[in-house]
Formats: C-alpha cells, sequence, structure tokens
C-alpha cells in the first residue's frame, strides 16, 4: 500500500513540474538580430498569462488596413517592472518597435518599446546583446 502512496505522490509531482519545462526563451520564437518597426491603432489587448498580447491595424503602402500581433512579457513581471494594463488602451495610436518571428511571420513581433502619441514611450525589453543564445 505504501508502494502505490508513494508512486502516486511521484506521479503527481511530475505532473505538476511537468509546465515549467514548457517554457522557452524568446530567442526561440523571434529573432533578435531583426527588428521592425510599425505606426498603427491599438485594436485589442488581452493582459493574460504567460504572456500579454497587444493587437494593432497599420496601413500598407497602398492604405490597405493590415493587422498585427504582438506578444509582450508576463502580466506579473510587467506590473513588477511598472507597466500596468491602465496604460493601454483600445483605439491609442502608437509606433511599435518588435522583434521579428523566427518562422518568417510578417504581421506576428515581440515588442520591444511602444511610443505613443503624446510623446511619452515605454521599453519593454532588452537589447539583444543581453539575450542568451
Amino acid at each position: 500500500m505504501k508502494h502505490k502512496l508513494y508512486f502516486g505522490l511521484l506521479l503527481a509531482g511530475l505532473l505538476i513540474a511537468l509546465p515549467l519545462l514548457a517554457h522557452h526563451s524568446i530567442t526561440a520564437e523571434f529573432d533578435t538580430s531583426k527588428s521592425f518597426t510599425v505606426k498603427g491603432t491599438l485594436t485589442k489587448i488581452e493582459w493574460v498569462n504567460p504572456h500579454a498580447y497587444v493587437y494593432l491595424d497599420a496601413k500598407d503602402d497602398s492604405g490597405k488596413n493590415v493587422a498585427y500581433s504582438f506578444e509582450t512579457g508576463p502580466p506579473g513581471n510587467l506590473r513588477r517592472s511598472g507597466v500596468l494594463r491602465t496604460m493601454f488602451n483600445v483605439g491609442d495610436s502608437v509606433t511599435i518597435d518588435a522583434w521579428a518571428a523566427k518562422d518568417g511571420t510578417k504581421n506576428l513581433g515581440l515588442v520591444k518599446a511602444f511610443h505613443f502619441a503624446d510623446g511619452h514611450s515605454v521599453v519593454m525589453g532588452k537589447e539583444p546583446k543581453d539575450f542568451e543564445k
């Protein structure tokens, strides 16, 4: 009977620990040697774990709307760094500096910085030299 209890506890511990192994470095998804900048309007904000996301509509060279998706850090880390959900509103005009997706997805990036129409900026990430390779 004791063996079944120990086995059950071991199995429960492994199941609880498995999600921790799933976390990855940002360099697994994003190319920190390639960045881009896009100016547009925030259309959606998802302040959720494990990463917050913002969505932006921008105009391409022909004037057509193009939707972009951007990943940021975890909400808890952002809050501890002084970045709050209330700083971002749907409809805000922003310029986003981002690192490009490694898989070549054109309209996906990891936010480096937000630049707002009133002139203030929110810097989200480190410079590429600061990331583990």
